[in-house]
């Protein structure tokens, strides 16, 4: 049996002008290149299948906000928001050699791949958005405006006690029972792998609660809606049947906003989709990037844990 051919792999790290130290990694090789954008609080988990997809034939450049995963957070802890993250793709995509590039975003992801695409649509060839809002997340959040309501509360305690905060949800997140709860309560269990998002609250439990709530607060007074109609770019938006965080319909929302935009919609998908039918997404992936941006594609079958056929709209 013959061994895989090796990918092209580089990692490192840039410092930004105000101090943070910004670690990103590039994969593969190939035209045109694939961004990959997380969602809060994440440093890769959701991209577990397709990244090592796409980098068989692309180079993939993944990548972390301020505060989440290797990357540091900045001298004034008050530059954390959505600003400053659109200002950091760009010096990374410079500094991984991308002038431009599919972007792909996951949850905040897409709200990150929205607003990069308003301020510098010239490096941006397509959009592909899984599982995420255009914008003001907390609004919409399961369907009621309660964690809207809770939020500035929360943050008030997490900014007067860090230390306490960060001890608190540490022990709570490290624990099976909350790796078991969110499987139960948030994703589909026929779907999710216990060991994919297991990866998460590892991430999740180890963050400065401040940044989070930060990044949180950024996102929440954000909304990409007013660009919608003005994004001229190949798009492809992925949605979750039974997404919780994101629902559908604002998925559908969005797919009809953008013009001449194309919906996935994955029967009993969640918001970790990604991991739960990785075939399909890969599949529509594909096809996406054939029929839209003329990429010649030669992946062969995509992978065995494909689940159902999707529908789309």
């Amino acid at each position: 049996m013959s061994s895989p051919e090796a990918v092209y792999f580089h990692q490192d790290r840039l410092r930004v002008p105000d101090g943070a130290d910004l670690y990103y990694q590039v994969s593969g090789d190939g035209e045109p290149g694939m961004v990959l954008c997380d969602g809060l609080g994440c440093d890769g988990f959701a991209w577990k299948y397709l990244a090592p997809y796409l980098s068989r034939h692309h180079r993939v450049l993944r990548w972390h906000y301020r505060g989440h995963g290797r990357s540091g957070i900045p001298e004034d802890r008050e530059r954390i928001g959505m600003l400053y993250t659109c200002d950091d793709l760009e010096r990374i995509m410079d500094a991984a050699g991308l002038r431009q590039a599919v972007l792909f975003g996951h949850s905040m992801g897409v709200q990150v791949a929205l607003e990069f695409h308003r301020r510098h649509a010239d490096r941006v060839r397509g959009l592909v958005l899984l599982c995420g809002s255009y914008g003001n997340p907390l609004d919409t959040f399961h369907d009621s405006t309660l964690l809207k309501r809770m939020f500035p509360t929360i943050r008030r305690v997490v900014e007067r006690f860090p230390e306490q905060s960060a001890r608190l949800i540490h022990a709570a997140l490290s624990t099976e029972l909350a790796v078991q709860l969110a499987i139960s309560l948030e994703m589909n269990r026929e779907r999710i792998a216990r060991n994919d998002l297991a990866p998460y609250f590892e991430h999740l439990a180890r963050m400065d609660p401040v940044v989070f709530v930060r990044t949180l607060d950024s996102l929440s007074e954000h909304t990409a809606f007013d660009h919608l109609l003005h994004v001229d770019v190949p798009t492809l938006v992925v949605a979750g049947e039974r997404d919780k965080f994101t629902p559908g319909w604002l998925s559908r929302k969005m797919a009809a906003r953008i013009p001449d935009s194309e919906l996935l919609l994955i029967p009993d998908g969640t918001h970790t989709a990604p991991l739960e039918a990785p075939g399909l997404v890969e599949l529509r992936v594909e096809r996406f990037l054939r029929e839209r941006l003329g990429v010649a594609t030669t992946h062969g079958a995509a992978t065995s844990r494909a689940g159902s056929s999707p529908s789309s709209a």
